[in-house]
């Protein structure tokens, strides 16, 4: 008796068919063009590393996803990279240590985890990307956001929106006009994290409770972040946020959450996350930050279009296909090819033009809708 389980996949993974491949492949394709149109390189780091050089330069960050077994040829524990930025990273810190900076790199590639999440159980994704490494300024930040969106617009999301956000805020705010010592602000973090006023007061953060009112649309709370910062000491952050606005204005729909923590563990002091209509979830995030192991300053961000995949393979077209009959004309073949045809050549006398899905026919030397 066959076992029916024996062709089943782990858990968070799934092959990809004809159509969804063909999503994948376009939009991954679309999003390297608009990189490379922009004067980012690609590079492709490997897909294992030494564990305990990637981990250093993640600086303990999510290496609990990582996958780890032992190299048998140097016995050191290896590890399936969970996320490519820290190899763009390394990339820059040494093959690359001597380019001139600004450096844009690009990428592309799979990444996977250890295990997944209850919201997202994936664990397998593709990851994209663009790192302008050497600055991580107002004007980085800027050409990086407008980067990632228009990356996404290629790649056919629309409705895109952007959530800023400032990922140093409680450190800037505590070391100023709010003190709190180490404990208070984590457990600040934690009641902004969850958006509960009751909680922040217990802590010890009232002074913190406009935080959780200074957040939605861009324009109305960055305002409302404005006129909390009485002391000043984010003026230049706001300063920056306007900036960075301004420039992307009506390519994408803006808003704002200050206290933002979630996925932004290693940014300083700006982040952004990008979504899409119709696509669940978020379908990137960045910002800057500085490279674990060398310190550079650097600003970036990461792509992970799986949900756009499954919002469009059903609708993808995977081109018309000619059917080449039995006997056919090879240079006639090739040509076709070369302009741009999907050719399907008989085996033998039973293949069938229709059944195979073919669009098309050669008759004689030109191509006959079916």
């Amino acid at each position: 008796m066959t076992d029916p389980t024996q062709d089943l996949l782990p858990e968070g993974l799934e092959d990809r068919l004809p159509q969804s491949a063909a999503a994948a492949t376009r939009i991954e394709r679309a999003m390297l063009g608009v990189m490379g149109a922009h004067g980012y390189d690609r590079v492709r780091p490997p897909l294992i590393e030494f564990e305990r050089s990637m981990s250093r330069r993640m600086d303990g960050v999510m290496t609990r996803h990582l996958f780890r077994f032992v190299d048998p040829a140097s016995l050191r524990t290896l590890a399936l990279r969970s996320d490519m930025t820290v190899q763009v990273g390394r990339i820059a810190a040494t093959g690359l240590a001597g380019a001139p900076r600004p450096l844009r790199l690009c990428y592309a590639g799979q990444v996977a985890r250890i295990t997944g999440s209850k919201l997202e159980p994936r664990r397998e994704n593709l990851q994209v990307g663009a790192e302008l490494i050497g600055r991580d300024t107002v004007a980085a930040a800027g050409e990086v956001v407008e980067l990632a969106i228009a990356a996404l617009e290629a790649a056919g999301a629309t409705g895109i929106s952007v959530d800023f956000t400032l990922p140093d805020l409680v450190d800037t705010l505590a070391d100023g006009p709010f003190p709190l010592d180490a404990g208070a602000r984590v457990r600040v973090r934690r009641e902004l994290d969850t958006k509960d006023a009751g909680g922040l007061v217990e802590a010890g953060g009232e002074a913190y409770l406009p935080l959780i009112h200074a957040t939605g649309d861009f324009a109305s709370a960055v305002e409302r972040l404005s006129a909390l910062d009485t002391a000043g000491v984010l003026e230049s952050r706001i300063a920056g946020l306007r900036q960075i606005a301004d420039r992307v204005a009506g390519r994408a729909r803006l808003t704002l959450d200050p206290s933002e923590r979630h996925g932004f563990e290693y940014q300083s002091w700006f982040g952004f996350t990008l979504y899409a209509e119709g696509v669940r979830g978020e379908l990137g995030r960045g910002g800057t930050y500085q490279i674990g192991g060398s310190e550079e300053p650097a600003t970036g961000f990461s792509l992970y279009p799986e949900e756009l995949v499954e919002a469009v393979k059903a609708d993808e077209p995977l081109g018309d296909r000619l059917f080449l009959p039995l006997g056919h004309d090879r240079a006639v073949a090739d040509r076709l090819r070369a302009e741009g045809w999907r050719t399907v050549a008989a085996l033998d006398g039973n293949d069938d033009a229709g059944v195979l899905g073919c669009t098309h026919v050669l008759d004689g030397d030109e191509a006959r809708a079916l």
